[in-house]
């Protein structure tokens, strides 16, 4: 009861922070950017106060999905409805929305993704032994997450956000919670003398096929939410446990060959789960979806583009890190060194080097 009585007290006070925030939505997120990108530049963050400029970055990510979801809420509540939305805000939006499990797991894996790094820097100063559990035990954690999500979803595959993210433009949410009675409305509509309705003026004639095409509606936009995605099973759904379970699976090989960082196995290891359950998922596509890869949903090709970026970061990570991608940075930043202007990039780049070097999560995608 005690506590149910102070969470009842600062509830005032959190609505009156809600409003704030809906009705300065384009001011708080300039802000929200501009601190991002200055944990990121700062080289401070990375050394001597590498802690508590982390603490920072994970702060601002946290308060930023709990402004996504304020933002979301004020945009839903709008009479005029927004922009067409992204196959990626339908899809997450109807699971949020219809599976309240689906959002409580999605929000664990978010906040566990924000947290991560800082966790492991927390960790590391206990002793390398203590650092590899941390890092094994938020992987393991993750990986149980995306099998439940997997299951609640009827097994289609994960999407990457799983929540959904910030579409709403907040110019237009301002200018909807704080209607300024002397502006001129923003649109000029004829109403019909019979019937009453309101017509809205036609665009210019230069932005005729412009405004025609934010009309048009393609097969996927009169899609249910839920089969943007196609239901995986035999050979796909192993593919996707595959992926899923990659990352345990390369933490521990980290761990078990941490004496060697420069040991091939781990890094063989975990780059052959990812491609092996890479050419699975494509092959099961190939043989259940009609037509093939070209059947696929926007949003299918979609995640298989983001996923096929993200192998990139493997040049980044482990032995090929530190026999190949490693010495090659720091003999490029050594050469620019001396050189004005280009310098700078070095010195990011150099700064960035002792994450790389040193922190797991650094180069995690999943």
């Amino acid at each position: 009861m005690g506590s149910v009585s102070k969470l009842n007290a600062f509830r005032p006070y959190l609505n009156m922070y809600g409003d704030f925030i809906t009705k300065n939505a384009g001011a708080v997120s300039q802000i929200e950017s501009a601190l991002r990108s200055l944990t990121y530049i700062v080289p401070a963050r990375f050394k001597d106060v590498e802690l508590a400029s982390e603490s920072i970055h994970s702060g601002i990510q946290l308060l930023s999905l709990y402004h996504d979801s304020l933002l979301a809420r004020a945009g839903a509540a709008l009479p005029v409805p927004g922009p067409k939305p992204s196959p990626h805000s339908r899809y997450t939006k109807f699971w949020t929305q219809n599976s309240p499990g689906y959002k409580r797991l999605a929000l664990i894996v978010t906040m566990i993704q924000y947290t991560e790094l800082l966790w492991e820097m927390s960790a590391k100063r206990r002793g390398q032994k203590m650092r590899w559990r941390a890092v094994i035990i938020l992987e393991t954690a993750k990986a149980v997450c995306r099998l439940l999500l997997l299951r609640l979803t009827n097994s289609r595959p994960l999407l990457t956000p799983p929540l959904p993210e910030r579409e709403i433009d907040p110019a237009v949410l301002e200018e909807s919670l704080n209607p300024d009675p002397e502006s001129p409305p923003s649109e000029i509509t004829w109403r019909m003398p019979r019937t009453g309705l309101s017509l809205p003026s036609l665009p210019a004639t230069n932005q005729i096929s412009q405004f025609l095409l934010t009309k048009v509606l393609t097969a996927e936009d009169v899609k249910p939410p839920n089969q943007l995605l196609h239901r995986v099973k035999g050979t796909g759904y192993f593919a996707e446990v595959l992926y899923i379970i990659r990352p345990v699976v390369y933490a521990i090989a980290m761990k078990q060959w941490a004496h060697d960082k420069k040991s091939w196995r781990p890094w063989l290891l975990g780059v052959s789960l990812e491609y092996a359950a890479r050419q699975l998922a494509k092959r099961d596509f190939e043989m259940t979806v009609p037509g093939g890869m070209k059947g696929l949903t926007a949003l299918e090709r979609e995640e298989l583009k983001r996923r096929a970026w993200s192998m990139g970061w493997w040049a980044m990570r482990g032995a090929f890190y530190e026999n190949v991608s490693g010495p090659w940075l720091r003999t490029v930043t050594a050469k620019i060194a001396d050189k004005p202007m280009i310098n700078l990039l070095g010195g990011l780049v150099d700064d960035y080097q002792y994450l790389w070097d040193n922190y797991y999560f650094s180069t995690a995608t999943l």
